[in-house]
């Protein structure tokens, strides 16, 4: 029983929450970029602007 109880717990977190890698998207767009609107878009793109800046900054 408590196996299911945590698996619930983890899906409804997955499923609701931001993940990390639109987190730090957002978090390293605003530092760069000091704009709200491009932290929320990088925040959408997430892992992929977050490599992005890796290789080319």
């Amino acid at each position: 029983m408590n196996g299911n109880r945590y698996y619930g717990v983890r899906v409804e977190g997955a499923k609701y929450g931001v993940g990390f890698g639109s987190a730090l998207a957002i978090a390293i767009s605003y530092a760069d970029n000091h704009s709200i609107l491009w932290a929320i878009i990088h925040g959408i793109l997430g892992w992929l602007y977050v490599i992005f800046v890796a290789l080319f900054r």
